[in-house]
């Protein structure tokens, strides 16, 4: 916006300019002839009185009109009959001989500028017409002379320097509009990063004051609604935990061993989707709209967590992690939740024994690819792992399901195949920060 005011400006600024010199330099060329014809006059009358005075001695009279032409556009020329001149201009024409027989003084438009022809009596015996001299002054139309040039510069200086002000001015304006928009424009790519932060002083016009009023309005309904809702999740959670206790109580009283086994099983499938619902809803509170982790750093904490276990069941463990950028768009939790889910599915659903790999490297567009690998028995065949509530081994088929939200939700993916041996292999690519 602001550069868009500069540049408009510039442009009417630049065509009021044009309008305004253009013709103020054609001025300039008028009045610099008008000057010159002012003073051609003059000079006709001066050197008519010098003709009278010097009479037919032309040597007195060539002195005279030396310091007359001084080259500053104007000549003077005195013509003699039978073709005698005392000047810059000799020779007669057509216009000339005209003058001298009719005793009439004109001014003619010639290619150089503007001609006088006085004629001057000299009286007494020397009154006919063929006897009389005739005054040529030619006025040459003004050009690129220093006095039109320097007013040209002068002008051309004012214009640059009343552009420049009016640029200048312009971005003063333009700064006075865009400083606080820019300011709100912060606020509001800060708000749900973390805490709130300060609202930005109210400035600018009146209209980016009332828009930055209805921002605080709306973060602040907002943030009402927000904690409203985890309140509302946090109680639901509440409620549902102490019927699930109970049915726990009544189930561990059944006589009936496989029925206890089945119903405990469904209690705690009932207790792992509350405790993700509430962790869910939770999740703007926690890490924000922004969400952002090293994975390559948790996953080597999970790996060193998980390690003892594979010790005790005497499996080969081994982590393989690419240094470099690491981080993705994702809390830690998720992805601390994702190794665990990939890791704990390989140690509840493979025999003991059985060769564990763990690796990651960064993408080369940015996130992080991590690999969960066994050379168990792998994945059911048909089975659909990643849907929720579906599971070929006995569990709750949330896991999965998870892990590929989490991979989804940060602009990657989830791939489930065989391994090289043929055991399960799990790829999560976790997307790049935002």
């Amino acid at each position: 916006m602001r550069r868009s005011l500069i540049v408009t400006v510039a442009a009417a600024v630049a065509m009021v300019l044009l309008a305004m010199l253009v013709p103020m330099a054609v001025l300039l060329r008028d009045y610099a002839l008008e000057d010159r014809l002012s003073r051609a006059a003059l000079e006709v009358q001066a050197t008519e009185a010098a003709v009278s005075r010097y009479g037919t001695d032309r040597g007195d009279l060539g002195q005279y009109l030396l310091g007359v032409n001084r080259g500053d556009g104007v000549r003077t020329t005195v013509l003699y009959p039978d073709d005698i001149s005392v000047g810059p201009d000799p020779g007669e024409d057509y216009d000339t001989v005209q003058a001298r027989n009719t005793g009439l003084a004109r001014i003619d438009d010639v290619d150089e500028g503007v001609e006088f022809l006085v004629p001057v009596s000299l009286g007494g015996s020397s009154a006919a017409p063929a006897d009389t001299p005739v005054i040529r002054v030619v006025v040459e139309r003004p050009g690129l002379e220093s006095g039109i040039v320097r007013s040209l510069v002068v002008l051309l200086l004012l214009g640059v320097l009343l552009l420049l002000g009016a640029l200048v001015l312009a971005d003063r304006l333009g700064r006075s509009f865009v400083q606080p928009v820019r300011a709100l424009a912060s606020y509001a790519g800060q708000l749900g990063s973390g805490r709130r932060p300060s609202s930005p002083t109210p400035d600018g016009p009146p209209e980016v004051r009332e828009l930055g009023a209805a921002l605080d309005r709306l973060v602040d309904r907002i943030e009402v609604l927000l904690e409203r809702e985890r309140a509302g999740v946090s109680d639901l959670s509440h409620r549902l935990r102490t019927p699930i206790t109970a049915l726990r109580l009544r189930t561990e009283g059944l006589a009936d061993p496989g029925e206890r086994e089945r119903l405990g099983a469904d209690l705690d499938h009932l207790e792992a989707m509350v405790d993700h619902v509430v962790r869910e809803a939770r999740r703007s509170e926690r890490e924000g709209l922004v969400a952002s982790c090293d994975a390559l750093a948790l996953a080597a904490e999970r790996a060193a967590f998980w390690e003892p276990l594979a010790e005790d069941q005497g499996r080969a463990f081994s982590v393989s992690l690419t240094p470099g950028d690491g981080r993705v768009r994702a809390a830690e939790e998720d992805v601390r939740a994702v190794l665990d889910v990939l890791l704990d599915n390989v140690f509840s659903h493979t025999p003991e024994g059985t060769t564990v790999r763990v690796a990651g490297a960064p993408l080369p567009d940015g996130g992080v690819e991590l690999v969960v690998e066994d050379d168990g028995p792998g994945f059911p065949a048909g089975v659909d792992v990643t849907g929720r509530g579906t599971s070929g081994a006995g569990s709750t088929g949330l896991g999965l399901a998870i892990v590929e939200q989490t991979a989804t939700e940060s602009g990657g993916g989830l791939l489930v195949e065989a391994s090289a041996s043929g055991g399960g292999r799990v790829v999560v690519r976790l997307g790049p920060p935002a």
